[in-house]
């Protein structure tokens, strides 16, 4: 991937909402999952693809 961290391309990442509340997504590029603060799930990013499924996602603990 020239240019880019194995991550989400930012474009994409603009589009994508969290499929349980609609919200904003970030991207956490150390543990490569895109983070859904208020359902307090993190979805995970395999190769370079956001896998958002909720059955998928981890739970966030505070």
């Amino acid at each position: 991937m020239s240019g880019k961290t194995s991550g989400v391309d930012p474009k994409l990442l603009e589009l994508l909402v969290c499929p349980l509340t609609k919200g904003r997504l970030t991207y956490d590029a150390a543990t490569s999952e895109l983070i859904s603060e208020r359902a307090k799930l993190a979805y995970p990013v395999r190769d370079g693809i956001p896998i958002m499924l909720v059955s998928e996602a981890r739970e966030i603990r505070d």
